[in-house]
């Protein structure tokens, strides 16, 4: 009787463990499924929130919006910053932006806001040739280029497009001319006892190489290359500025920089003034629309939260790795 009854409570007990586990797994299942709805909730929260954030920080919805306010207004863009495919002050961002402004119906005039050192020959050509296109398309409005802290190199060549140039007193104008920078590393190596295997085909594909030594005709060819760009940026100017640009002034093509008050006895700009100056005296409308086409709120905040971190490491380590081994050249600069 004794082993029946053991055997009857240890069944039962077995039964009792198995419906305990069954329940947990069946409780612990209902949890996962709970957890992945919020999720599942949370994310989809998260998608509605950015794509709401990008709507309402798009630049051609706010301009809309504030054009269906205006009756009549200065249109703003800024050039600031380094001159570059890869800032905010690039040629599509700057062209695009100076697009909107002509033709907007409303728009009386156009300041073109600079406060740059300069960058690329390439990019600040592209701008100056589409000022030029936009002031031919739209003869009755002008565009007038206002400068802040610094307007130098490819900052001025921009300028020069405008129909007028406006300073402070105190701004930094000029600098007209043109840079190769780099480094030469041979006489290191040499030193430490490194040798440098450059294998090449084409006798200048190895061109300017940081870690070997300076090559005199690739030094003269870097040169004829710099002047050539030079007298580009010359002629720009002078096309730009026309009778009013003092030619015969020592230096004035030589990469010095002049403050704003010197700069307009010089010819570099007109008249000392500030952007309200110029809406409120100059083009007769003080209400100033801002069509800067800038990174937008999303733009900002998925760079705050690192998503293009990895891309942009990859892309510091190429340009590392491309400069230490010579196989990136310098890049002529305005500035």
């Amino acid at each position: 009787m004794d082993n029946l009854e053991n055997t009857s409570n240890s069944s039962a007990g077995g039964k009792h463990w198995e419906r305990d586990l069954l329940e947990k797994l069946a409780m612990e299942n209902l949890q996962e499924a709970r957890r992945r709805r919020r999720w599942g909730i949370f994310f989809k929260l998260i998608i509605v929130l950015y794509m709401g954030i990008i709507i309402l920080s798009s630049p051609e919805i706010n301009t809309a919006m504030h054009n269906s306010a205006a009756t009549g207004h200065t249109a703003l863009v800024d050039l600031d910053g380094v001159i570059d495919t890869e800032s905010p002050a690039n040629a599509e961002r700057i062209n695009a932006s100076l697009k909107a402004a002509f033709e907007d119906a409303k728009t009386v005039g156009i300041i073109l806001r600079i406060n740059s050192p300069g960058g690329s020959p390439v990019q600040s050509g592209i701008i100056y040739d589409e000022i030029l296109r936009l002031r031919a398309l739209h003869p009755k409005i002008p565009v007038h280029a206002v400068i802040t802290d610094i307007c130098a190199s490819g900052g001025y060549y921009v300028a020069a497009a405008t129909d007028r140039i406006y300073v402070d007193k105190a701004s930094l104008v000029g600098s007209i001319g043109v840079l190769m920078d780099g480094f030469g590393f041979d006489q290191v190596i040499r030193k430490v006892g490194v040798e440098r295997r450059l294998l090449t085909a084409g006798e200048n594909k190895g061109f300017l190489d940081p870690f070997s030594p300076s090559n005199p005709k690739q030094v003269e060819h870097a040169h004829n290359m710099l002047r050539e760009i030079h007298e580009q940026f010359i002629d720009a100017v002078k096309k730009g500025r026309g009778d009013r640009l003092k030619t015969d002034t020592p230096g004035l093509f030589s990469g010095l920089v002049w403050n704003g008050s010197r700069s307009v006895e010089l010819g570099l700009a007109d008249e000392l003034g500030s952007t309200e100056y110029v809406a409120r005296e100059v083009f007769k409308a003080e209400d100033i629309l801002d069509f800067t086409q800038r990174e937008s709120l999303a733009e900002r905040l998925v760079k705050k939260a690192g998503v293009n971190l990895g891309e942009t490491l990859f892309n510091a380590m190429a340009t590392q790795f491309a400069a230490q081994f010579g196989s990136q050249q310098a890049q002529p600069k305005l500035r």
